[in-house]
């Protein structure tokens, strides 16, 4: 169950986030419609580079090592305390 702290802090985050969104003039999900015109033409601002696929899968790999050595270190780490 949650505390009377926890609750109010939650509360209040969800009605700051909520207030700011109205404020910037749009909704939390703000999507524009793109017509497939508008998607195929390349935009001044990024251009879309494309990576090897060894890189790809040599970063989703490091990336899974990364968060299963965290999880083993938390989860299946010694957790016996000192004296």
């Amino acid at each position: 169950m949650l505390s009377k702290p926890k609750i109010i802090s939650y509360s209040l985050g969800l009605i700051l986030g909520l207030a700011l969104a109205k404020r910037s003039g749009g909704s939390i999900a703000d999507f524009s419609e793109v017509t497939p015109e508008q998607s195929a033409k390349p935009s001044s601002k990024f251009t879309r580079v494309e990576q090897p696929l060894p890189l790809k899968v040599g970063v989703t790999l490091g990336g899974l090592a990364l968060i299963g050595g965290e999880l083993w270190w938390f989860l299946f780490g010694k957790t016996k305390a000192k004296q």
